[in-house]
C-alpha cells in the first residue's frame, strides 16, 4: 500500500497550481423524478419529473475538479449562440477562481448531454450537438487565446471530447508551442489515431481508449504494458497513465518505468467524470513540480474518492487530506466535513435510500439539554447532519465574549457522539443555505420554535421534507452555566 502521508505536502501545494484548460466544453443536464406507472401510449415509463439541475461537463468538468482542487485556471473552449451556450457561460462566471476565454460560435449548438434518472437508475440519455468542424475563424480564435495563456501557467490539459475544439492543426501548435515554453502537457485522448499528440507529456487513455488506438490486448498487466509502450514509441508521446477502472492504474514513463497502482475506491456508486478527475489531479500536480509517479499516486488516490460519490462529482482538497492522513480511504468516519463535501455525503446517504435529519445550533459547553435534541433528531432520521455556527457567527449572535470554545473544538465534541453523523461548520447568521446545499428530509428544531419561525421550514417542507420540534430538556441552558461560572 502507498504511504499516503508522505503525499499530503503535494495536496497542500495544489492551491499553487496555474493550468491552461482547452478543450471540449458541454451542459450536462440531469432530470430527476419518480417512476410509478407505465405510459399508456407505449410500453414506456412515464417520469415524474422532482428536479432538474445543469453543471459544467466534457472539458467543464475537468476545469470543476481543477477549482475543487483549489488550482487557477485559464479555460479556453467553445459554445453555440444559444440558450446553452449562456448557461455554460453563467457556469463557468460561478468559479471565481477560472479565467474564462470563450468563444462563441453563431449558428452552432453547444453540446448538451440531458440524463433522466428515477431513483438510483438512469432511464435514459439525450445527447444535442454539432459534429461538424468549427469554422475557421473560431479554430484561430481558440488557438490563439491558448497560446496567448501558455506563459502564464505551470501545466496545460488538452481535454479532447471530438467535438471539433481540438483539431488536430491546434493539438500540434499548442504541444509544440508547450515544449517550446517548456510546459507539461496532459492530454485527455480520442479517437484512435495518437500520433496527433505527438510530444505530449502524458496522455491518459482508460482500457478501452488502449486498446482502440492500439488494436491490442488489453487484458492483464503485461498487455497493459505492451500497449502503452507501443504508444509510446510509435506516437511519439512521452508517458502514459491508463486507468483501468477495478484494477487502478498503470504508469509507463519514457524511461521504461512501470508503476502498477491498485484501485483506492472501497465503494464504488458512479465512476461519470473519473477520467476528468484523474487529469485534473495530474496536471494541478505536475503544475507545481510534484513528480510524475507521486501525481499519479495522488490522482489514483482522487479516482478512488470521486467513484465513492453520485454522479458527476468532484474531489476537494480536504477530501484528499483526509484520505491520505486517514486509514481508510474514503473517510465515512471524517465527521467534520466542508459545505460541498458534506452535500457529496449527503447525496451517497440518499443514494443508498438512508433518510437524512438536520438540526443547528451554537452547541457552545455541551450540556444535556442538547444531547436530549440530539438523541430526538436522531430517532427521527437514519443520518443526522448537524450545522455548527462558526466563531464569527456565535459573535454576532452572542456577543463579544461567546463563544467559550472554538468552532472546531465544539465540533470535535458534537462529532464525538454516537447521535451525530456529520458536523458542517456555517459562517453565516443562519443555516439557510446551508439546508438549501443538504436537501435535508428531516429538520429538527426545539419546541421552543413554532414551525413557521424555524430557518429553512419552509424549503424542507417544500420539497416534501418535515419539520419536527423536540421537545425541550428543561433547566439547562450554556448563558446560565456561563453566569454560574462567573458567580
Amino acid at each position: 500500500m502507498t504511504d499516503h502521508s508522505i503525499l499530503a505536502d503535494s495536496v497542500n501545494a495544489l492551491r499553487q497550481a496555474r493550468v491552461l484548460c482547452v478543450g471540449d466544453v458541454m451542459l450536462d443536464q440531469f432530470v430527476y423524478g419518480d417512476v410509478d406507472r407505465i405510459s399508456p401510449e407505449a410500453p414506456i415509463p412515464v417520469l415524474r419529473v422532482r428536479r432538474e439541475t445543469a453543471m459544467l461537463g466534457g472539458a467543464g468538468n475537468v476545469v470543476r475538479n481543477l477549482c475543487s482542487l483549489g488550482a487557477r485556471t485559464h479555460f479556453v473552449s467553445l459554445v453555440g449562440d444559444d440558450m446553452a451556450g449562456r448557461e455554460v457561460v453563467t457556469l463557468v462566471g460561478s468559479h471565481p477562481e477560472v479565467d474564462p476565454a470563450l468563444v462563441v460560435e453563431t449558428g452552432r449548438q453547444t453540446t448538451i448531454k440531458t440524463r433522466f434518472s428515477a431513483g438510483s437508475q438512469q432511464l435514459l440519455r439525450a445527447d444535442r450537438e454539432t459534429t461538424v468542424a468549427l469554422a475557421p475563424e473560431s479554430l484561430s480564435a481558440v488557438l490563439d487565446r491558448a497560446l496567448g495563456l501558455m506563459d502564464k501557467v505551470g501545466a496545460v490539459v488538452l481535454s479532447d471530447y471530438g467535438k471539433g475544439v481540438l483539431g488536430a492543426e491546434v493539438v500540434r501548435k499548442l504541444i509544440e508551442r508547450a515544449n517550446e515554453a517548456d510546459r507539461p502537457v496532459v492530454v485527455d485522448p480520442k479517437g484512435s489515431d495518437y500520433s496527433v499528440y505527438a510530444g505530449a507529456t502524458l496522455v491518459t487513455p482508460n482500457r478501452k481508449e488502449l486498446h482502440e488506438a492500439t488494436g491490442m490486448p488489453v487484458d492483464g498487466d503485461d498487455a497493459i504494458v505492451a500497449a502503452a509502450r507501443h504508444l509510446i514509441e510509435t506516437c511519439g508521446i512521452r508517458n502514459v497513465l491508463v486507468t483501468r477502472s477495478q484494477d487502478g492504474m498503470t504508469l509507463l514513463t519514457r524511461d521504461g518505468e512501470v508503476h502498477h497502482l491498485p484501485a483506492e475506491a472501497r465503494e464504488v456508486f458512479d465512476v461519470s467524470g473519473a477520467g476528468d478527475t484523474v487529469v485534473a489531479a495530474m496536471a494541478a500536480a505536475i503544475a507545481t513540480g510534484t513528480p510524475l509517479t507521486d501525481a499519479a499516486r495522488l490522482a489514483n488516490v482522487a479516482a478512488g474518492i470521486v467513484v465513492g460519490k453520485v454522479g458527476t462529482a468532484v474531489v476537494y482538497v480536504s477530501d484528499l487530506l483526509s484520505a491520505l492522513l486517514s486509514r481508510d480511504l474514503v473517510g465515512d468516519e471524517v465527521k467534520i466535513q466542508a459545505r460541498e463535501a458534506a452535500a457529496d455525503q449527503v447525496a451517497r446517504w440518499r443514494h443508498k435510500g438512508r433518510k437524512v435529519g438536520f438540526t443547528n445550533g451554537c452547541f457552545d459547553l455541551l450540556h444535556p439539554g442538547h444531547i436530549s435534541l440530539l438523541n430526538q433528531a436522531r430517532a427521527q432520521c437514519d443520518c443526522l447532519v448537524v450545522g455548527l455556527n462558526s466563531d464569527q457567527s456565535v459573535k454576532r449572535l452572542k456577543g463579544d465574549s461567546r463563544p467559550v470554545q472554538t468552532e472546531i473544538s465544539r465540533a470535535t465534541v458534537l462529532a464525538s457522539l454516537t447521535a451525530v453523523d456529520l458536523v458542517v461548520i456555517f459562517d453565516e447568521d443562519t443555516p439557510r443555505e446551508l439546508i438549501a446545499a443538504l436537501h435535508p428530509d428531516v429538520l429538527v428544531k426545539g419546541a421552543d420554535y413554532t414551525i413557521d419561525k424555524v430557518v429553512g421550514a419552509d424549503l424542507v417542507q417544500g420539497w416534501g421534507g418535515r419539520v419536527v420540534l423536540a421537545e425541550l430538556a428543561a433547566g439547562h441552558s450554556t448563558t446560565a452555566t456561563i453566569a454560574r461560572m462567573a458567580g
